[in-house]
């Protein structure tokens, strides 16, 4: 399993959310509390948004602690938008391609959870990804298959929709050819103007995602776990959803049901 954490708001810098919080993502790639692998050393990633509508990108197999390029990129980078992450591998390899955050034009994803058994449908899987989409496919996990799906599936006009579709497809994949648990999914994904999450699991264990609006400021986090213990403003996003987080601080919410 993984770690992440998302922001959308007035701009800041990348330490305020990735580096300088007590229980900040490092501190969670050494020592997660939400998650069944508390160390989450297999790569990092972020994504950010700023004057193009491609996002920046940084992804390295470092683990996230002793990375000197996070801790300098964070420190100077100021965005308004912004995703990051740390990977624990569920089986594939260690390789920056498999590392977090994906990026095809100004869309950005990252996943923590399982498609169960991904191994032994990952040809067939594979398969359904669109020629024109095919050459996006740099690795080898489920994250981004289920990325190049929902986008194959209008993820551009239609996001709840698309992953409904896709995450369906997989689940369905899982049910024939794979294992138990088949779906356990946090998803956070961004167009670049609007910053969208996920929370769903084939079973009652869905992974945590959590969201918080600072007044000071101006902005929310969403995220697998808690940034600051002390906070007690953090809410918790029931599993089945998914979510919509605008820059103004507007949250919409609704039901999320793959299509079976």
């Amino acid at each position: 399993m993984c770690r992440w954490a998302a922001y959308i708001g007035q701009p800041c810098f990348l330490e305020d959310v990735v580096t300088r919080p007590d229980h900040s993502l490092i501190q969670q790639s050494i020592q997660a509390t939400e998650c069944k692998t508390q160390t989450n050393a297999d790569g990092v990633g972020l994504a950010w948004y700023d004057r193009r509508p491609e996002p920046g990108l940084y992804r390295d197999t470092h683990p996230a602690w002793s990375d000197p390029n996070l801790k300098a990129l964070t420190a100077q980078v100021c965005s308004g938008l912004f995703l990051a992450h740390v990977r624990a591998s569920t089986g594939t390899a260690t390789s920056r391609n498999n590392c977090h955050p994906f990026v095809v034009g100004n869309w950005s994803f990252m996943h923590n959870g399982q498609v169960g058994g991904f191994e032994r449908f990952r040809r067939r899987a594979d398969m359904l990804i669109p020629d024109d989409l095919y050459h996006e496919r740099k690795g080898a996990t489920d994250s981004e298959v289920i990325f190049l799906l929902g986008l194959s599936e209008d993820l551009e006009n239609r996001p709840k929709e698309a992953l409904e579709i896709a995450v369906g497809v997989l689940q369905r994949m899982s049910r024939e050819k794979g294992a138990k648990p088949h779906i356990r999914l946090a998803a956070a994904f961004s167009d670049g103007e609007s910053l969208y999450a996920i929370r769903y699991a084939s079973d009652a264990r869905a992974p945590t995602v959590y969201h918080r609006w600072s007044k000071s400021r101006q902005g929310r986090a969403v995220v697998s776990e808690p940034l600051v213990g002390a906070e007690q403003d953090w809410e918790e996003v029931p599993a089945g959803s998914f979510c919509r987080f605008s820059s103004d601080g507007a949250v919409h919410i609704e039901p999320f049901r793959p299509l079976l």
